[in-house]
Parts: structure tokens; sequence; C-alpha cells
């Protein structure tokens, strides 16, 4: 009886652990949760790959959201906490990270909408700024976050104070998602259409 028990528990620990290790993945060297949280609301991953310039990778992106979407619009429409995470996986300078955001924001949004944006963008260039540098293996996440805005975070610490508006947020998400993507290849693994 006592040998049925130890193999039972045994059987239940390997199953757990295997479970465990289904719920990572590992993407340009960058081990990738399944899921994340966000105040409190358990999001899943939605899609995640290496972002490439040239031949030299970048960083490791991810997004996360409560249910599973296929565009960037089903992005913007649904509700609750959202994520998105880059794990560095160069050394690279933050104001040249800063001008391929501003250029992939200006490529994705219109151009009626980039006036009304100005404000933000000179606050996101502000954080750059003041990264100086950002090292292989640094994270940077920008989580929306409903009632209070898109909290930025840089190496662990939050960056300012939240950007309110949620078109902003939106705008920040077609960098990758929109119909001129930093990364064809990129986005669609960002929507789960492709490994």
């Amino acid at each position: 009886m006592t040998l049925l028990k130890t193999c039972s528990t045994a059987l239940a620990a390997l199953l757990i652990s295997s479970a465990a290790l289904a719920a990572t993945l590992e993407i340009g060297g960058v081990k990738v949760e399944d899921t994340a949280e966000v105040q409190g609301t358990k999001l899943q991953l939605n899609g995640a790959g290496v972002r490439y310039k040239a031949i030299f990778k970048v960083y490791t992106i991810s997004l996360y959201a409560g249910k599973k979407v296929g565009s960037a619009e089903e992005l913007a429409a649904a509700p609750g906490p959202k994520r998105i995470s880059m794990t560095m996986l160069r050394d690279i300078d933050s104001a040249e990270l800063g001008k391929a955001f501003t250029r992939g924001f200006e490529d994705n949004s219109p151009k009626s909408d980039l006036s009304k944006m100005i404000p933000g963008l000179m606050k996101m260039s502000q954080i750059f700024s003041d990264q100086k540098k950002m090292a292989a293996g640094d994270v940077v996440l920008l989580d929306w976050i409903p009632g209070t805005g898109m909290v930025v975070s840089a190496k662990g610490k939050v960056q300012g104070e939240p950007f309110k508006e949620v078109e902003f947020f939106n705008a920040m998400t077609r960098i990758w998602l929109g119909s001129i993507p930093a990364d064809a290849k990129l986005k669609d693994t960002l929507l789960g259409k492709a490994s």
C-alpha cells in the first residue's frame, strides 16, 4: 500500500512538473510564459517572436490579452488589461530604439491622429532618452490597464505617469500589428498565425 501511494505521489509530481514545463516557451533564447498577470487579471499569450533588423536579433516580443485576437482591431476591441513584453537580445542605444518606435508609430497611424498624439510621442521619447542604453536581457513592458492607462516599465521600474489615452496604446500596438508592421512575419507570430 505504501509503495502504491509513493508511486502515485511521484506520478502526480511528474505530471505537475511536465505541465509547468509546457507553460514556458523559449523564443530567441528568452523564456516566454504562456500567461501573464496584469493588475490581478490573468492574460494568455497571444503570440511571440523575435524582431530582426537585417540579420541581427534585436528583441523577443510577446503579446498577452484576455482572449485570443487575430488582428490589431480585435486587440483594440478586447476588454480588460493587455501586455506587450520586449526582452532585448542585444545592447542597443535607447535613442535608436525610440526613433524606430516613432517611425513605426507614424507609418501605422492616420495623419489626422498624429497631431493629437505628439504629446504622448514626446513623453515616450523622453522615457527612451532617460534609459540611455538598453542592454541584452533588459525588459520593457507596455501594460494597458483600464481606468489607469498604458504603464511603461523598463528594467523593472515604472517610467513616469501612465499614458491615459487608449488611442495611444492602440497606436503603439500597430507598430507590430498595423498595415505597415515593423516585421510582417513577426506580426503573424504575434497574432498566432505562424510559428
